[in-house]
């Protein structure tokens, strides 16, 4: 008989064989466990559905000089889920990275992390905000003011890939220590090999007041620290920072602080204003920057349309020189 018949009927006695074995049963109480026919694994339960959200802002600027300029400021967008065990896991992308003058904006990732929480202690792993400062922690879709104050926005170390562990206690006081690649967002590598250790503490002395300090390690060349303190009573919020980066080598390390105060009248009104100031000392005066700001902050019914109008007055390079630029900006959350 030819080879290729014989295999057919090798497969068709095969298949008939499989039909004629009877069907597992159901194990029962008092069944032999060698006896009792092995079960598939249960299906991992399904997860809930992740909660979608985001932002976007669009913001017109009048400055001396360029004139009258329209701006996506940001468009974010993002996916919150629970995972068993305590998990939870985060995915943020914006539309912002790399737009100037000359080049468009991209699309890029900011966020993605997994977090496991057993309170008081959390963990979290990926990418995310490093925590230094308490100004860029703020969400910034909650941010009375349009933009970071410059030494935050030029010191603070921001989105890079790293781990943190935190503890708080009692909600008064919490330690956040973390170790960060120092590469920045959207960088799988460790390049020089040093890594950043970052870490921060805040203390809830009163109900209305609150202390916090911060230090980031990126090398035994470089320490970068800061301090700030908060006071909200009654609509009103006061608060600043002092941020510097001590590099070794420099006489005078790079300096800024910023003092902010807000004002609440209406539930639907805020009045703001902010005074900074920042400073390189080993590139000269001319890269000092200092600036006055006023707005006013419109939260309109839903809590999810915000405008926010500024006026601000900055002094920069040498001989120092004043500009005045005047902004607006709508967001609406989603």
């Amino acid at each position: 008989m030819p080879i290729t018949t014989l295999k057919h009927f090798a497969v068709a006695g095969t298949l008939a064989a499989l039909t004629l074995l009877p069907a597992p049963r159901a194990a029962h109480a008092g069944d032999d466990p060698q006896d009792t026919p092995t079960t598939a694994l249960a299906p991992a339960a399904a997860l809930p559905a992740p909660k979608l959200g985001g932002y976007v802002q669009v913001r017109e600027t009048a400055q001396d000089g360029p004139g009258l300029t329209a701006t996506i400021n940001r468009a974010r967008l993002s996916a919150d889920g629970a995972l068993p065990n305590r998990f939870t896991y985060r995915v943020l992308v914006e539309y912002e990275a790399g737009g100037n003058a000359k080049t468009a904006a991209a699309v890029s990732l900011r966020e993605a992390y997994a977090r496991w929480t057993y309170a008081p202690f959390a963990l979290q792993f990926g990418q995310f905000k490093t925590p230094f400062t308490r100004e860029y922690l703020v969400p910034v879709s909650a941010l009375e003011t349009l933009d970071l104050p410059v030494v935050v926005d030029s010191l603070a170390p921001k989105y890079d890939i790293g781990a943190t562990a935190e503890a708080s206690w009692r909600g008064n006081a919490t330690l956040t220590l973390g170790v960060f690649n120092g590469e920045g967002q959207n960088i799988p590598a460790n390049r020089d090999s040093q890594v950043v250790a970052i870490a921060r503490a805040t203390v809830r002395a009163l109900p209305q007041v609150t202390f916090g300090g911060s230090l980031a390690r990126y090398s035994p060349d470089s320490l970068r620290y800061g301090g700030d303190a908060a006071i909200e009573q009654c609509g009103f919020s006061l608060r600043g920072e002092l941020v510097g980066q001590r590099r070794r080598g420099r006489t005078r390390d790079d300096q800024g602080w910023y003092v902010f105060a807000g004002y609440r009248a209406l539930p639907w009104l805020q009045f703001v204003a902010r005074q900074e100031d920042y400073q390189r000392p080993a590139l000269g005066t001319k890269r000092r920057l200092s600036s006055s700001m006023g707005g006013v902050t419109f939260d309109l019914a839903g809590g999810r349309t915000r405008i926010l109008t500024e006026f601000i007055s900055s002094v920069a390079g040498a001989p120092r020189v004043r500009r005045g630029t005047l902004a607006a900006q709508l967001q609406v959350k989603f």
